[in-house]
């Protein structure tokens, strides 16, 4: 008991690190009651760090921030206004394609596993065949079970979304207008002994931004150029297959491995056992390629500095405990822990130090 009691006191006598724990505990306190109500808000937050950047590059050249603001807002809701669109009811119209055609893609897929003990029996035994068109019809039985009752609150979702398309970009608008002044009201909020929470705070909020910002171009250039691969390959639905592959790499490893499968099978249907067909997944794999091992490192080189077991523990923690935005955030949240890690240990030394002294 006195062990416990001599850690507790070594570790948590110091004022600064007993805010710095508040002000986390706060933190991920109001995400897990409050991060789906305020997912507009949340989502302002990401987006004004993307745009942030474009202001400060355009007030290093002498432009006022007033102007540069509203000459950044102005370009975003243009290219939100496109999106709508152009991009969304072209996603919808292929989704739909798609989910008409898929009983007979997944019957077609079913057939050819039907056949592989015949074409292969060395290698193939029927039962291992059986139990995978068992495990296979259980999970679309369970899919199409979950579609049907998500029918009902469609509307519903249709109208949050509304909402959301409505609230964000006036969100964005002021964050970005009012920076300074927001940041002054939260400042007096902030206890005077403090040091070590701001420390790790710029800290991580500098990786962030970082992160943020990458993780969108990244998201843009691997979804760009798969969709001019995938045309150029005359692959169908080739909008909402690029569309999954760019946003495949919100989840580091296990998205480019996820987006296979549906891009595997509309490939297999299309063109069969056959050269087009080879083709296309070997792009898809040159593109995730050069994605991993290029563009992600130039990218991200000051901020993914992370053991990937790390990577991966974070993604399936926070993505658990959050969502979607855990999935995205789970890069940074991840440094986030990594920085309090480092930072702890220096804390409590020279907190050792000071009493040696003494």
């Amino acid at each position: 008991m006195n062990v416990i009691s001599s850690w507790f006191k070594r570790n948590f006598s110091d004022p600064q690190i007993v805010i710095l724990i508040s002000a986390l505990i706060l933190g991920f306190v109001f995400v897990i009651y409050f991060g789906r109500p305020l997912a507009p808000f949340l989502t302002s937050i990401v987006v004004a760090y993307l745009l942030e950047s474009v202001i400060i590059r355009l007030e290093r050249h002498k432009v006022p921030r007033v102007l540069a603001v509203g000459l950044v807002f102005l370009i975003f809701v243009a290219v939100m206004f496109i999106l709508l669109i152009w991009l969304v009811p072209k996603l919808t119209s292929q989704l739909t394609q798609l989910a008409q055609v898929l009983p007979s893609y997944l019957s077609e897929g079913l057939d050819f596993l039907r056949e592989l003990p015949e074409k292969y029996p060395a290698l193939v035994k029927p039962e291992q065949v059986q139990s995978i068109i068992t495990t296979a019809t259980n999970e679309m039985t369970a899919v199409g079970q979950t579609i049907l009752g998500k029918t009902v609150s469609s509307v519903f979702s249709a109208f949050s979304i509304a909402v959301f398309l409505v609230v964000m970009p006036i969100l964005v608008f002021f964050l970005l207008k009012d920076k300074a002044i927001i940041v002054a009201w939260l400042r007096q909020f902030i206890p005077r002994d403090s040091k070590l929470t701001l420390s790790v705070w710029h800290q991580v909020d500098v990786q962030i931004g970082n992160y943020v910002r990458g993780k969108a171009f990244e998201i843009v250039l691997v979804g760009l150029t798969s969709y001019i691969v995938f045309v150029f390959l005359d692959l169908q639905y080739a909008i909402l297959l690029a569309t999954l592959t760019g946003f495949s790499v919100l989840v580091p490893f296990i998205g480019a491995v996820a987006v296979t499968v549906p891009i595997a099978l509309v490939a297999f249907v299309q063109f069969g056992w056959t050269a087009p067909f080879a083709y296309v997944m070997i792009s898809y794999g040159v593109i995730q390629m050069l994605d991993g091992n290029v563009l992600v490192p130039w990218l991200f080189s000051e901020v993914n500095n992370l053991h990937p077991v790390a990577i991966i523990v974070a993604v399936l923690f926070f993505g658990g405990v959050w969502g979607f935005w855990g999935v995205f955030f789970a890069i940074p949240l991840a440094t986030l822990v990594n920085a309090i890690i480092e930072s702890w240990p220096k804390t409590i030394q020279a907190a050792e130090d000071e009493s040696v002294v003494e």
